[in-house]
């Protein structure tokens, strides 16, 4: 298995992995460059790297000529890739916190962006939360996330890992499962498996809501109570007279119920607002 070399501070020491950022790194060359040949990078991409670490992929993502913007939060890492690509134009480095970050102020010419990262797993899902908010500007996602989280992401309706992020990120996006990565590769060692996932934003919503955030709003509360049925999840944003006219089954659990039927609660829940103004 080809392995990367540990990175050298500008202090002389060697960077260690900081559990409190979540830090895995991947040194797997063989892994890198399969990453590598699935994004294809162009010269003309907006590229965002996000949590770029040691590097391990950023050098090729870097000779691509694109536009590359890094994010990185680890203080020390940071100043590393600042001097490792101090020669390189198109990279620019941000030393922040990815879930405080606005993406806004990267679009260039309102031009999408392609973002790539190994997200650390203890805030992989506010991470795609926090993304899903820029989906019109973002052209697609590839990430290395937890195995179970990328199950879920792609989860259908009855499967057990189907959930708020299930429907949330089908609502915006299109997931699709590219390949595993064994713990082996990765410094050091997760006690999870991984998979690399590719997220496409759909060009036109498919079951498009009349308030998102009302939609939001009914599968939190659906899932924060998966165990019971459609009417007594409900019962408290929405009256059993309304959800009966739906005509969705309202002994079914969340689980079994499909991101057009959330839509029509939604929305039946929007009208009913609206008319008690």
């Amino acid at each position: 298995m080809a392995q990367r070399k540990a990175v050298t501070l500008s202090t002389g020491t060697e960077h260690r992995a900081r559990k409190r950022f979540g830090q895995n790194f991947l040194h797997d060359q063989h892994i890198i460059d399969r990453i590598i040949r699935e994004v294809a990078p162009k010269k003309d991409d907006h590229l965002l790297e996000i949590g770029p670490g040691q590097g391990a992929l950023t050098e090729q993502l870097a000779e691509s000529g694109a536009r590359l913007d890094l994010i990185e939060l680890d203080r020390d890492l940071a100043e590393h890739l600042c001097k490792q690509f101090r020669d390189h134009s198109n990279v620019h480095i941000h030393q922040q916190d990815v879930l405080k970050f606005d993406l806004k102020q990267l679009i260039v010419a309102d031009k999408p962006i392609r973002i790539i990262g190994n997200l650390p797993y203890n805030i992989s899902t506010p991470v795609l939360f926090h993304l899903l908010k820029y989906y019109k500007n973002i052209k697609d996602m590839s990430f290395m996330l937890q195995l179970e989280v990328v199950e879920r992401l792609s989860a259908g309706v009855g499967d057990k890992n189907y959930g708020r992020l299930s429907l949330m990120l089908q609502y915006f996006c299109e997931a699709e499962k590219l390949f595993n990565v064994p713990a082996q590769a990765f410094t050091p060692q997760p006690k999870v498996n991984s998979a690399i996932v590719r997220i496409t934003p759909h060009l036109k919503l498919p079951v498009p809501a009349r308030d998102v955030d009302c939609l939001k709003i009914v599968v939190r509360t659906a899932f924060n109570q998966r165990r019971k049925t459609l009417k007594n999840s409900m019962k408290t944003l929405i009256s059993k007279e309304v959800l009966d006219a739906l005509d969705i089954n309202i002994r079914l659990r969340p689980e079994n119920l499909s991101l057009t039927d959330y839509v029509k609660i939604s929305d039946a829940l929007s009208e009913a607002e609206l008319g008690s103004l």
